[in-house]
């Protein structure tokens, strides 16, 4: 529905930018013409009227009219977008047939064209698209150039100058339009993100508690219930696992919709690095996961919040591991930056990410496992930004993949 929202709000622009264009294209047209034709030369000794009755004539207006009815058509038909390139090869055809008959076989010096040309030239910007700029600059320039060999005259330099240089005008005015929606663009994306993250934490506002509690006293009764009978049932353990796992989605839930307050003091980031691989260690070892660690050191404290830092590397270590199915390595290198910061990578030997799925990575339930939920790097990458920090990703699809953490040594 959004897809089928923004298209048609893509045709309606172009729309206007064609209806726009049809109206310059043709006042200019027929205004040069006449001034050209009718009015200049009233006011100078050269009588150039007579060229009227050469060339194409009065048929090179009716050609150029004949197209108008086919735009109309396929502008109401919601296929605006072919309608400028129709007119800038329509265009051409009919000057180059119209200047050939007018100066082949004479004497007479090339001295022709129309300022719609550079109308052409000046206006394709406004389409911002790339495609339609080159098809318009190579057009009008290749037409004159053409028209020079055939007729063999040197004049048709000058046009092509004029044109170069406008072209350039045209291009840079291109360039800063697509930058300029590019921008847009950027922060359209930034909005919605904004949006979503907001819809996350009214809906965790709104239930985040409500889970909590009888997810407490659930998680109490199971492990009562495996207390009093130790030996009746082996599912006491999995049971309580999983209200564990129950229990992080929701933590992550609360995060998002209320940021908690971080608690900066001076860490070792060594000390956090060893606390996250005591945990994963089990985990790790289960699937044959082999952790090769690379101290770069000795490291200096970074003002940090270490709890949250630990849960930011849990959450990456995790990944490393459940990434290995079959076993692997997985190495991780901490070291100081010159710049100043503590820089941490965690790179595993797994599947990997696909690159279009990589750019998706931290959107709200966006995930590419089977039982992820898409909360555990999003949350992270929230974390590693509270701490003024920047989080980056590198993955290879069959190779594996490299997590980049960069956190500031102390806050400003």
């Amino acid at each position: 529905m959004k897809e089928g929202f923004r298209n048609q709000k893509l045709i309606f622009e172009e729309k206007k930018a064609i209806k726009l264009f049809l109206w310059l294209f043709y006042i200019s047209f027929f205004s040069f013409d006449i001034f050209y034709y009718y009015i200049y030369p009233r006011f100078s000794k050269n009588h150039i009227s007579d060229n009227l009755n050469q060339g194409l004539g009065y048929w090179y207006y009716i050609l150029i009219l004949a197209v108008l009815p086919m735009a109309i058509y396929l502008i109401r038909k919601g296929n605006p977008y072919v309608v400028k390139y129709i007119y800038i090869y329509w265009y051409i055809l009919i000057d180059i047939i119209d200047v050939l008959l007018t100066y082949l076989g004479t004497s007479k010096s090339y001295a022709s064209g129309n300022i719609v040309e550079v109308l052409f030239i000046l206006f394709s910007p406004i389409f911002v698209n790339k495609k339609f700029f080159w098809t318009v600059t190579i057009g009008i320039i290749g037409k004159d150039l053409l028209i020079g060999v055939i007729l063999q005259d040197i004049t048709v330099l000058f046009p092509v100058i004029i044109y170069i240089i406008l072209s350039s005008v045209a291009s840079i005015l291109l360039i800063r339009f697509n930058s300029y929606i590019d921008a847009l663009t950027s922060v359209h994306d930034e909005l919605r993100q904004k949006e979503k993250l907001a819809v996350i934490g009214q809906m965790a506002a709104a239930i985040g508690h409500e889970i909590r509690n009888p997810l407490s006293s659930l998680k109490g009764f199971t492990q009562l219930q495996k207390e009093q009978y130790p030996n009746t049932n082996d599912y006491y353990q999995i049971m309580i696992q999983e209200i564990d796992r129950i229990n992080s989605i929701v933590n992550d839930l609360m995060y998002l919709g209320k940021p908690k307050v971080l608690e900066f003091k001076n860490s070792s980031i060594e000390e956090i690095i060893a606390y996250t691989l005591s945990i994963t260690q089990h985990q790790a070892e289960r699937q044959s996961v082999v952790v090769e660690t690379l101290i770069e050191g000795p490291l200096p404290p970074i003002d940090c919040d270490a709890k949250k830092l630990k849960q930011v590397f849990i959450n990456l270590f995790k990944n490393a591991i459940e990434a290995m199915t079959e076993g692997g390595k997985i190495k991780i290198n901490a070291k100081v930056l010159k710049g100043k910061k503590m820089y941490v990578s965690i790179q595993d030997e797994g599947c990997g990410i696909a690159e279009e799925d990589i750019l998706n990575l931290g959107d709200p339930f966006f995930t590419t496992k089977k039982d992820g939920t898409g909360l555990g790097l999003m949350v992270s990458n929230q974390i590693i930004k509270d701490h003024k920090g920047s989080f980056n990703i590198q993955s290879n699809i069959g190779k594996g993949t490299k997590v980049e953490v960069i956190l500031p040594i102390f806050q400003n």
